[in-house]
């Protein structure tokens, strides 16, 4: 029985769809190249445009096309060597895009004639209570349906085979915008329920965006990237580039062969004059309350309405006022003072009349998650409204599930606030958790402090990557006393110092270069200290080098200063985070490891600096199935374990496909001499066939342009020549600073 246990769990430890290296071709036609994708639970959406390889992609699954290479795990289960009956009774459903109903068979006939294949939850009658219409059709013919009856029917069939996971092509392909929106509430509800993984296949940006937390973009048989849904959401000009919506997408997608991001090789894209009718989409088509919840997308587009040429000029006209009265409206730079009004209402209170005591502007934000109203600012419910799912998600009976949502939804909002100069929050660890992603989420350099009992141990999951300030509380944030007076006036004062001194500096206007250098991000670890010394000592006279140990805090923290707009460009040639990421070591990146250099399209000079090696503590900590691999104890505390040449070429393939994404100048470096200081000739991780392995993996990945390009060198990386290389490279991107002046943020 313990053994038994044993198994169940590690198979519950399993994602429940893992597709690794998926190659699918049509004659010659390479339509599936390489796809990466996971997913455990929950709901994924994948989109793109037509002709991407989505559809395929299903079907593969689904053992309806044979793949040519990779693999497809349902639960550690091979699905590639059988046949789409088999791939059904594992656990697979399937809603195929165009439905393939029976005209003749009826809606009762559909269901009844597949349920009870797996046991489970879903019932011909829970289907029918689900789908109220299909039980007062359930002796219609398939053929007797309106579209959205049949895209029901398509989804209930599926979910009467109780699957373990749920694959939907298209699910609202030429649905009325009501069916639209009824689609999309139940995919959330499968969602939230846990028992059943959907994967989504998508063109509907709106749908695929509220059903689920990330979206996988699909581009020329790839995934090209998995990108936070609110993100894609709400940035239009991400869409158009990514997905050509609105306009012919931009850099990162191939037109005959050749990234379109080379000026050479892209069309220019059509702009409409001036004059020309253009739809106007109105986000709240009704009256809002503060209760109100997110209007769906379907009717957001049928409410939008189609200007003329005449009404254009006339709104071209009103422009310059409406921005004049928008500058005046945005107010003084303001501090906000958030926590959870329900329970420390009167600790916050009383940090808000500090701050606002100063000069400074307070407003106080309440981030509860018990649904009571608060004398404030800014309404907890007001806050809940900016949730992709509305209120309903964080107003729940889970408390756990709220405070994740909670805080999702004040990220959100604190995104499109102008003028914040500051934050502080005081509470426990719910308090810290619901405030500390949104600050994080806040430029380097805005001050931010919270006041928490929790300060006093492991910070590290609160702050990240941020310059977030911690105080302890020392007494609970629970009521004014003498010893928690002192301490939130403490904290209060603070930030006001912090906030004043930054606006006293951002009065001085602008730094001349002598005085401030453009800062460059490095990154650096002990076996690839030479190249990064060599480097710094070569750029120290035109550039602040600032160099970041890649201990995974240290690439996520590069980043949050790109992402900050504080770096000029970044020398990222040690790399190795991906390894502890993708392998299981104690120093590993985030799946956003080179999101940051994607978005700001920031000069990127990069290598493969320490792939060599996985990073675990003292060598009883190294898990049993490495226990036989080649091992190197770099300290008593540090562990290095050589990876393979087959963990090598799915690292070169992870990292493929995020240069594939960066837009801005790459240039990436392979040292064929060796990638560390113990990869070098005679050193104990010297291994010819791991490093070839890496590098194929690279060329065969990355889609090199004049922008994009791989550069290899005979070389280690922590010889001179190599930092020669780097360095030129580096200045050839970027150009000399020259007397360029740096604003003061």
């Amino acid at each position: 029985m313990i053994l038994g246990a044993d198994m169940a769990d590690a198979r519950r430890a399993t994602p429940m769809l893992e597709v690794r290296g998926l190659d699918v071709y049509y004659g010659r036609s390479h339509a599936l190249q390489g796809v990466d994708l996971t997913l455990d639970t929950g709901v994924l959406s994948v989109i793109g445009r037509n002709g991407m390889g989505k559809t395929t992609l299903c079907k593969t699954i689904m053992g309806l096309v044979r793949a040519t290479g990779g693999s497809v795990l349902l639960r550690g289960e091979d699905l590639l060597s059988l046949q789409p009956a088999q791939v059904a009774r594992l656990g697979v459903g399937y809603v195929p895009q165009g439905r393939r109903l029976w005209r003749s068979l009826t809606v009762d006939e559909h269901l009844r004639m597949i349920a009870g294949m797996r046991r489970g939850p879903w019932t011909v009658e829970r289907i029918y209570d689900t789908f109220p219409r299909l039980a007062e059709r359930k002796t219609s013919g398939g053929g007797q349906l309106s579209g959205g009856e049949q895209q029901m029917l398509a989804i209930a069939r599926a979910l009467v085979t109780n699957p373990r996971l749920l694959i939907m092509d298209e699910p609202t392909e030429g649905l009325a915008p009501v069916i639209v929106v009824q689609v999309e509430e139940m995919l959330v509800r499968l969602g939230e329920e846990g028992d059943i993984s959907v994967l989504v296949i998508e063109q509907n940006i709106g749908v695929a965006t509220a059903v689920s937390k990330n979206v996988a973009i699909m581009v020329n048989g790839r995934i090209n990237r998995i990108i936070e849904s609110a993100r894609l959401a709400s940035d239009r000009d991400l869409q158009q580039r990514l997905l050509g919506v609105g306009r012919h997408s931009e850099a990162g997608l191939e037109i005959n062969g050749e990234t379109n991001g080379d000026a050479a090789v892209r069309p220019a894209a059509p702009r409409l004059p001036s004059s020309a009718p253009k739809r106007v989409y109105i986000s709240n088509p009704t009256p809002p309350t503060r209760w109100s919840q997110p209007v769906p997308i379907a009717r957001i587009e049928a409410s939008a309405r189609t200007l003329s040429s005449g009404v254009l000029r006339l709104e071209e006209a009103a422009r310059p006022r409406r921005d004049a009265m928008a500058a005046r409206s945005s107010g003084p730079p303001t501090v906000l003072v958030v926590g959870t009004l329900d329970t420390k209402g009167e600790e916050l209170r009383f940090i808000r009349d500090i701050v606002g005591g100063s000069g400074l502007r307070a407003r106080l934000v309440d981030v509860s998650t018990s649904g009571k109203l608060s004398s404030c600012d800014v309404s907890a419910q007001e806050i809940a409204l900016n949730h992709p799912r509305g209120g309903s998600a964080v107003f729940g009976p889970d408390r756990g599930s709220s405070v994740t949502a909670m805080a999702d939804a004040f990220a959100n909002w604190l995104r499109r606030q102008p003028e914040i100069v500051g934050v502080i929050s005081a509470g426990g660890s719910g308090g810290a958790s619901l405030v500390a992603p949104a600050m994080r989420a806040l430029p380097i350099g805005v001050p931010k402090l919270i006041i928490s009992s929790v300060a006093s141990g492991d910070v590290a999951p609160y702050v990240g990557p941020a310059d977030i300030t911690m105080m302890y509380s020392v007494t609970d944030v629970q009521g004014l006393n003498s010893i928690s007076r002192q301490v939130l006036a403490n904290g209060a004062n603070a930030l006001v110092g912090m906030v004043k001194a930054r606006l006293d500096a951002r009065g001085e206007n602008v730094r001349e270069v002598s005085a401030s250098l453009p800062a460059v991000g490095l990154t650096m670890f002990g076996v690839t200290t030479p190249a990064v010394q060599q480097i710094a000592a070569a750029l120290r006279a035109d550039y602040e080098c600032l160099v970041f140990h890649a201990t995974g805090i240290g690439g996520r923290s590069m980043e949050k200063l790109v992402d900050s707009g504080l770096l000029a460009g970044v020398i990222d040639i040690t790399t190795t985070e991906i390894c502890d990421l993708l392998m299981g070591g104690v120093f590993p990146a985030t799946e956003d490891r080179f999101g940051a250099i994607i978005r700001t399209r920031i000069p990127y000079v990069g290598s493969v600096g320490a792939l060599d090696m996985v990073n675990f503590g003292s060598p009883e900590t190294i898990p049993e199935r490495y226990r036989g691999r080649k091992l190197h104890v770099h300290n008593p505390q540090v562990t290095l374990m050589r990876t393979t040449a087959e963990e090598n070429e799915r690292m070169g393939r992870w990292i493929g496909e995020r240069l594939n994404a960066m837009d801005g100048p790459v240039r990436f470096f392979l040292p064929e001499g060796g990638v560390s200081a113990l990869d070098a000739p005679g050193q104990p991780f010297r291994d010819l066939d791991a490093d070839a392995a890496l590098f194929r993996a690279l060329d065969q990945t990355v889609r090199q342009t004049s922008n994009r390009q791989l550069i290899r060198l005979k070389r280690n990386i922590n010889e001179p020549e190599f930092a020669a290389a780097i360095v030129t490279a580096f200045r050839s991107l970027i150009g000399r600073p020259g007397t360029r002046r740096w604003v003061a943020r």
